[in-house]
């Protein structure tokens, strides 16, 4: 047992050490706007009439005056569609799409994509999901870094909104997981397809970029389409990367623990390569999560320090993305929840729904 906790601990030092690295290099927002780019928001719509008129309300405060946005109705059941139109007549920037009937061989995120590139006039696409909400000058500010770092695509990443215990327990894990393991300012110049980070609820792709890898269609049956997107796109040459989103976007993905399990259940086993790399990251997660806290309750002064760590990496990531740096001492329990979210995902993946859709 003291060779695991010393995996632990070496583990776990490596996480912290990535965690500070990437929280003193990450690229931020800056303070300046600019608006020398153009853009053209792609907001897919799936069954979002709770949600449509304040997305519409605060897509309207843009402030950027080259930007234009476009709603893509797919194939909603409910009264979407009906909203949309109502939302947006008294936008001449904003217009809303009907898109085609989904293909068998096509998932319903890619597809809605792929129907809005074709009405796109702008330099840059910008895919938006519908329950983010922006800053005004989200755009204007994000113009700079596109300007200054010259990438063909960047995805700042949003402050992640937790309210109930179950989100506390699980969202986190999400920055904390790159924010750990990969080495961010280096992914962005990186021509590596495995350092590729990317989160599709704002992500920013140059149009030539996207075309000349052959568009979305080359994702199209992809439950993972952010991080299947950005290792194409560097796999074709092009270089992009995260940034820190959090002062200019925010976004509650889930608002109790069925929908979690949803949503972690269709894409985590795919995140992993399927049950051999999902049991490789359980195993690891447990050695580094859950092992160290049963050890330092009994006294060992190895599992205190590897389970100080660990915390003080959540906490790092925490305090990087504005998150509760209180919910980073919860990470053993957040460890369990999330072993137990990734083991379901392989055994019942395929009896997941999704907006009312199979997977």
């Amino acid at each position: 047992m003291s060779l695991l906790l010393t995996i632990a601990l070496g583990i776990n030092l490596f996480l912290f050490l990535m965690a500070v690295a990437n929280s003193l290099s990450m690229v931020r927002p800056p303070q300046v706007v600019s608006d020398h780019l153009s853009f053209s928001l792609l907001i897919p719509c799936r069954n979002e009439e709770e949600n449509v008129l304040g997305l519409v309300e605060n897509l309207a405060l843009i402030e950027h005056p080259r930007c234009e946005v476009i709603f893509i109705n797919d194939n909603s059941t409910d009264r979407t569609y009906e909203l949309l139109l109502n939302a947006t007549a008294d936008h001449p920037a904003m217009s809303v799409i009907n898109a085609e009937p989904l293909p068998q061989d096509w998932l319903g995120k890619p597809w809605a994509l792929s129907q809005g590139v074709k009405q796109a006039k702008k330099e840059f696409l910008v895919t938006v999901d519908a329950d983010v909400r922006l800053t005004p000058d989200a755009i204007s500010t994000i113009d700079v870094i596109l300007k200054r770092t010259g990438v063909d695509f960047l995805s700042p990443y949003p402050a992640q909104i937790a309210l109930t215990l179950s989100e506390r327990l699980i969202q986190p894990l999400l920055q904390w997981s790159w924010m750990t393991t990969v080495p961010l300012r280096l992914a962005i110049k990186s021509s590596r397809p495995s350092l590729a980070v990317a989160n599709g609820q704002f992500f920013f792709i140059r149009r030539s970029s996207l075309a000349q890898t052959g568009g979305f269609e080359a994702i199209k049956s992809s439950v993972l389409d952010d991080i299947d997107l950005a290792r194409l796109l560097v796999r074709n040459g092009f270089h992009g990367g995260v940034c820190d989103g959090s002062t200019v976007a925010s976004t509650r993905m889930y608002s109790n623990f069925t929908e979690i399990r949803a949503g972690y259940g269709k894409s985590l086993s795919q995140g992993f390569g399927g049950i051999v790399g999902s049991l490789a990251i359980a195993t690891v997660m447990a050695i580094s999560g859950v092992l160290p806290f049963i050890y330092a309750v009994s006294g060992s002064t190895v599992a205190t320090i590897a389970l100080l760590l660990v915390i003080a990496s959540r906490m790092v990531s925490a305090f990087s993305s504005r998150s509760l740096l209180i919910d980073a001492l919860l990470h053993p329990i957040s460890t369990i929840i999330f072993i137990y979210l990734l083991l379901y995902s392989n055994l019942f993946r395929k009896q997941i729904t999704w907006k009312g859709r199979a997977l």
